[in-house]
């Protein structure tokens, strides 16, 4: 969900502006998904990087990020939505994990839309974490490494029991994929678009699905 900054500055606005705004964009594309198919949305909220920016930015975002979550609990478990994170927490606020904790637990048994949020996410440091998880199994004698095969190490990346994306959506003209879901993703199909993602509409999304029903997807086969 990228150019919420950008939005922001080309309108002489403060940064944070954009984000409030891109977070009033995920509540409609969420609301949207169920009616166009889309049974699983991940959103790329905040990455492992995002550290470096100003410490306003960065708190002022993970405020955003704790309003969203109170307002729209009551929301996301009428509308049948299951909220899940993904990413390290141990860095983050303990209010706030506090708060992931609670709507996840609270939104567990729905089942309408799987919606997931990476918060502190990198992709280089999901694959870290399950490799180092790989070896405490092996140095405790509960897997061997012969066993260390994909299925092993999908289990155990934040998105275990996920299914991998089959789409990969980049707003704001950047044309690269910043270290989101490198394991899922590999083989998804990717849309860059240069709507920045405040003004990323739910009829974008429709048509960029539309587009994406049509490509043929041969996982590495050959064309018959």
């Amino acid at each position: 969900m990228d150019g919420n900054g950008r939005w922001a500055k080309n309108r002489g606005w403060p940064r944070l502006v954009g984000h409030r705004r891109g977070a009033e964009r995920v509540k409609e594309i969420v609301r949207a998904c169920p009616d166009m198919g889309v049974r699983w949305l991940t959103v790329y909220a905040f990455s492992t990087e995002n550290w470096k920016r100003s410490t306003e930015e960065v708190l002022g975002l993970m405020g955003i990020f704790a309003r969203y979550i109170e307002k729209e609990a009551d929301g996301l478990s009428a509308e049948g939505v299951r909220l899940r994170f993904i990413g390290a927490r141990e860095r983050l606020d303990p209010k706030l994990q506090a708060l992931m904790v609670g709507i996840e637990e609270r939104t567990a048994s729905n089942t309408r839309l799987n919606f997931n949020v990476a918060i502190n996410y990198g992709g280089r440091d999901e694959l870290r974490r399950a490799f180092i998880r790989c070896a405490q199994d092996v140095a405790e004698g509960r897997l061997s490494p012969d066993a260390i095969n994909d299925a092993a190490i999908s289990a155990r990346l934040d998105t275990a029991g996920m299914p991998d994306p089959d789409l990969v959506i980049r707003t704001s003209g950047e044309s690269r994929t910043s270290n989101f879901l490198p394991w899922q993703a590999a083989y998804a199909e990717y849309e860059f678009t240069p709507t920045l993602w405040p003004d990323f509409t739910p009829e974008e999304m429709a048509r960029i699905l539309s587009c994406f029903g049509m490509r043929e997807r041969r996982f590495g086969g050959a064309k018959a």
